[in-house]
């Protein structure tokens, strides 16, 4: 079984391993001609429940056999230009080389006795997205597995630097189309997700000032504590940005922290032309960025960033067999004093490669792009008659909603467009995502793929008008 271990004397079988198993994904990705193949839960569930874990089939080259079935086969192919789904990107080849290289060295980045290299380009990639954020000399952050730990980590930051040790009195703001790992944290926190007051938004999916002034007015008038406002730079469906230089007006009246959860609009960072969508930002206590989201990165690839780094020491415990107290008095850098996870995979290694690769106007521009197509893809649906789309997007969503020229109830519209959605997905042609706005069904089209276009988009609206139309003929049919 040695033989499997990577070291100096498998090195050759090593390279002819990974080098067969890249050529596989390979040929997938360029005979792909959908992004699904439609299989169903009760299709594929008895080929993976028919695999012995205990009968090891001792090759690699007979186990990626079986992968083709159990795996790369059925698989969601996000590269293709049809899956217009959830905030899912295709990623950049730089980055799947850094990746490579980080699962096969291992480091974990807690320690510098365990990543040495690896902790000054984590830091080094720290200091880069402070200095793109606007943050000064004293910011810091440290990479995280993902958008809700990042906003976890965010708001114990808040709730220890709140003022008042009566956590019942704490209270959180972030608009009614912020992520839900808003009320999810608070839960964790022990709050409870009544300390989150949903702050209602404009037409424009972007969080009313206004009322958020008066929530935050009532507040102090009851005698509650203003923990934290949550400001979102791209919300999940719409894509909207709050109005950041009016909550930081009101952070600092009021005393409470400001976060800002660009976990999908961080790739406006690195954009030639729409960075100014991020004003205010820079006036922010913390920020989530999601570079596998708008970067183009293998999940997963996250951090969170802090004005002030002094307050990262909310997350910080001393184990004696790890990072004793002495090592902070030698400057020895250990990650792991700002991060609530202890072993932590290199991620920030795929970003280093991308960069030093695409730059950063590269990577940019690859957004600039899929903005570009949403407002293209808006003119569209503005133009149809058969569809209902509910805002102009700021980044790369659409919400729309198909309507069928012959009256119906709005319930059975509802029915219609959740059964396009099922049957576009059924088919494998086109991957489409669903949301509720005012509570009635609607679609969605999350587009981080520059190779998608407007004939792509134009197409698969007629696959779901011709799946809504087929579901309102046959039910009226059996009416």
């Amino acid at each position: 079984m040695r033989s499997h271990l990577l070291n100096d004397a498998t090195a050759e079988s090593y390279r002819r391993a990974v080098t067969e198993g890249v050529a596989r994904v390979a040929d997938r990705l360029a005979t792909t001609r959908a992004p699904f193949t439609g299989v169903t839960p009760a299709e594929l569930a008895p080929v993976i429940d028919a695999v012995d874990l205990d009968r090891p089939l001792g090759d690699s080259s007979a186990a990626l056999d079986e992968l083709e079935s159990v795996y790369l086969r059925d698989a969601v192919y996000f590269h293709h230009p049809r899956y217009l789904g959830h905030l899912n990107c295709p990623v950049v080849i730089p980055a799947v080389l850094g990746e490579a290289v980080l699962s096969a060295v291992n480091s974990s980045l807690d320690t510098w006795d365990q990543s040495a290299g690896g902790t000054l380009i984590e830091r080094k990639l720290v200091d880069w997205t402070n200095g793109r954020i606007g943050f000064g000399p004293a910011a810091d952050g440290v990479f995280t597995s993902g958008g809700s730990q990042s906003n976890l980590q965010s708001l114990l930051l808040a709730r220890e630097e709140a003022k008042t040790d009566d956590l019942s009195k704490l209270r959180i703001f972030s608009s009614e189309c912020s992520h839900f790992s808003v009320q999810k944290s608070a839960n964790l926190l022990g709050l409870g997700q009544d300390a989150v007051i949903s702050v209602p938004v404009d037409r424009d999916k972007r969080m009313q000032s206004v009322v958020l002034a008066a929530e935050l007015e009532a507040c102090r008038a009851e005698g509650l504590v203003p923990m934290a406002i949550v400001a979102t730079a791209g919300t999940t469906d719409f894509g909207s940005i709050d109005p950041l230089p009016e909550v930081a007006a009101l952070a600092d009246e009021y005393g409470a922290w400001m976060h800002v959860d660009a976990a999908y609009g961080c790739g406006l960072l690195a954009s030639p032309t729409r960075r100014h969508l991020l004003a205010g930002i820079e006036r922010a206590d913390s920020v989530t960025v999601d570079f596998h989201k708008s970067f183009f990165q293998p999940v997963s690839s996250s951090a969170l960033l802090v004005r002030d780094g002094a307050t990262l020491r909310h997350a910080t415990y001393h184990a004696d067999y790890l990072n004793p107290a002495r090592t902070v008095v030698e400057r020895i850098p250990n990650q792991v004093d700002k991060s609530l996870q202890t072993t932590r995979r290199f991620d920030a290694l795929k970003l280093w490669m991308t960069l030093r690769v695409m730059g950063a106007d590269g990577v940019g521009q690859l957004f600039d792009e899929v903005c570009d197509l949403a407002a293209e893809g808006f003119a569209l649906l503005a133009a149809d008659p058969r569809y209902d789309v509910v805002v102009e997007p700021r980044l790369s969503t659409l919400v729309y909603r198909y309507i069928p020229a012959r009256a119906t109830s709005p319930e059975e519209i509802d029915r219609a467009n959740l059964h396009a959605r099922k049957a576009l997905f059924a088919s494998g042609e086109a991957v489409v995502a669903g949301t509720k706005v005012d509570g009635r069904q609607y679609l969605k089209f999350t587009l981080l793929n520059p190779e998608t276009t407007a004939a792509d988009i134009a197409a698969v609206l007629d696959l779901i008008a011709g799946h809504a139309e087929q579901y309102l003929g046959e039910t009226l049919v059996h009416a």
